[in-house]
């Protein structure tokens, strides 16, 4: 789109916007002014708290009156002032003019109606069709936006989708009156980097069908660099850098910004310690799950959401596990810390059998093996204040004196980079990161020799998560602490693990060392994981492998995208497994491991 010769669809000029809290005034948007023209992508990039959404949501006035208040500035669409428009002409434009896909797609779209009654409803509103018109224009969105069998589809309900699925009939939905700007307010956040790829190729591809604008809401630089023309910078409801992509990248000149682009995870320079003793065995573990079906509800088969993995972690080294959603990772975790009873297989700890142990043996091995969990809120009792929560495990446990437990607690705060004073606040009190370092507090308590990292840092902004890994790092480190680090971002993975282990339906299809890995992966589910990944360099552009069908799962295996090829081991695979073909965007792409 050549700006100069275009007036701008969007702009935003001076907008200030309050909440009004028991706190007092929070300033979420302070005089920010932006613009944006016909048929461009626009990225705005910043931490969570920002004042990104908030951006998002008064150009819609979906903000809540009160406690929200925009205090100042205005908010033009086409030449009118959306801040002085009635309410009844903003349901006009929305959904129609201007439409928004929203973060997480299960909390949008409404669960007692099917996905096509949903679309196709927006289409009776704003295009004045009939309901039987709108029901086949809902089934030809749902086709565009590459979602197979629409017909049978449309008559669905979001709960029996998947993530991806869902993500893309909010797509179908906020495309279907042809709007002329498009609102993504962290449409990929949720979702797994080959699911993501998908996603940002579809938006992209069907915005040069449609010529809408975007505008897209994200704290990921990865997917700045791979959608966006120009980017705008907020931090602290403020823009405090506008730059096109490849200028923003090149050459970032806020100080904010270059705090960004240096939380990017990167290649550490960490070795590995391959004469460190061995900590933890994993040999042909499995973990299968009963299907019951039929009016009688009886066993009708079972998933295998592990399939016989095989590995070890050494002490002071860090396997990193990856793959999609229902590839089996965190069953893999869980397993291995016996949270769930695997079916076969055998977990070795320091030598001890963990599979076979009898609950009091496995009580006392429990000090051993501790888990990070995802999400830290829910982790965490709500009831108890951050220092109960780290001093539960040595009260549960024994072996510190009580006169001894409160010098520890206040020894593992300053551990984790925690002040003294927020020992008496309660999980809700904390920021996404600091309870997460409160959850890693908890889990180095007993002094563990294995912790068991489940996406740790997959809910934190970019610097947030930069710190949290870096604190991992150091804390294996001091303690030569063995980490099994279970996640789908593939960036931090490469920062932070030593080795990594590859997993699709239940097996592992590639373990080598992390920089083997990265640089000459030789299965092609690796090879398609690594090309979705986005970077964050807009001069790099790699060839994309996109898996066709949706997410894989030992469930719901993904038709078309990866079918067996040959039973045979060959001798150059790093792990026993069957050699696998892939589909590339309607073609096969040779093994290159037979040849």
């Amino acid at each position: 789109m050549n700006q100069s010769n275009a007036s701008p669809l969007l702009e935003i000029e001076d907008l200030s916007v309050r909440f009004l809290t028991r706190d007092g005034v929070v300033r979420a948007v302070e005089r920010l002014s932006l613009h944006v023209y016909p048929g461009e992508t626009l990225s705005i990039v910043g931490e969570s708290g920002c004042g990104k959404s908030v951006t998002a949501m008064s150009i819609l006035r979906l903000l809540p009156m009160p406690p929200a208040k925009i205090e100042s500035g205005s908010i033009r669409f086409d030449g009118e002032n959306l801040l002085e428009a009635s309410e009844e002409r903003m349901r006009e434009i929305r959904g129609d003019r201007i439409s928004m896909v929203f973060q997480e797609p299960m909390t949008s779209l409404n669960p007692v109606m099917t996905v096509g009654r949903q679309i196709s409803e927006s289409l009776e509103l704003h295009r004045n069709l009939s309901q039987r018109a709108a029901k086949s224009e809902a089934v030809a969105m749902l086709d565009l936006v590459q979602i197979s069998e629409p017909r049978r589809r449309a008559d669905e309900y979001p709960h029996q989708m998947s993530g991806g699925m869902r993500q893309r009939v909010m797509i179908a939905m906020a495309l279907a009156c042809d709007p002329s700007i498009l609102i993504a307010d962290e449409p990929t956040t949720a979702l797994d980097v080959t699911i993501q790829a998908q996603i940002l190729d579809l938006m992209l591809q069907l915005k040069e069908k449609i010529g809408a604008a975007i505008v897209f809401i994200t704290h990921d630089l990865g997917v700045v660099a791979e959608t966006a023309q120009r980017v705008v910078v907020m931090y602290a409801g403020r823009k405090v850098e506008e730059a096109s992509a490849d200028d923003l990248f090149e050459q970032p000149l806020h100080p904010y910004t270059l705090g960004l682009m240096g939380s990017i995870p990167k290649l550490s320079t960490i070795e590995g310690a391959a004469d460190a003793r061995t900590v933890l065995e994993v040999r042909d573990l499995k973990k299968h799950f009963p299907v019951y079906g039929g009016l009688l509800r009886r066993r009708v088969g079972s998933v295998f959401a592990v399939d016989g993995i095989s590995f070890e972690i050494r002490a002071g080294e860090t396997l990193g596990l990856v793959g999609e959603s229902g590839s089996g990772k965190s069953t893999a975790g869980k397993s291995i810390l016996r949270l769930i009873d695997p079916t076969a297989g055998q977990v070795v700890l320091d030598g001890d059998d963990v599979t076979r142990a009898p609950a009091r043996r496995l009580r006392a091995l429990r000090r051993q093996m501790q888990m990070v969990f995802q999400d830290p809120y829910a982790s965490l009792n709500p009831r108890l204040s951050a220092a109960t929560i780290v001093a539960e495990p040595l009260r549960n446990y024994g072996g510190v004196p009580k006169n001894e437990i409160r010098d520890r607690v206040i020894a593992l705060f300053e551990r984790v980079g925690l002040t003294g004073e927020s020992m008496v606040k309660y999980p809700h009190e904390f920021s996404g990161g600091q309870r997460q370092r409160l959850g890693v507090a908890r889990a180095l308590a007993l002094e563990p020799a294995l912790i068991v990292a489940d996406e740790p840092v997959s809910a934190l902004d970019v610097s947030v998560q930069a710190q949290v890994l870096n604190l991992l790092i150091d804390l294996q480190q001091d303690a030569n602490l063995a980490f099994l680090f279970i996640s789908h971002d593939l960036a931090v993975v490469e920062h932070i693990s030593h080795r990594v282990a590859v997993m699709y339906l239940g097996k592992i299809v590639e373990l080598t060392d992390r920089r083997t890995l990265f640089e000459e992966p030789l299965h092609p589910y690796t090879q398609a994981l690594l090309s979705a990944a986005p970077v964050p360099d807009p001069r790099s552009r790699r060839r994309r492998i996109i898996l066709q069908g949706d997410i894989p799962s030992p469930i719901n295996p993904p038709s078309g995208a990866f079918h067996t090829r040959c039973p045979v081991v060959e001798p150059r695979c790093r792990t026993e497994v069957p050699v696998m073909k892939t589909v590339a965007a309607g073609h096969d792409v040779a093994c290159h491991l037979h040849q």
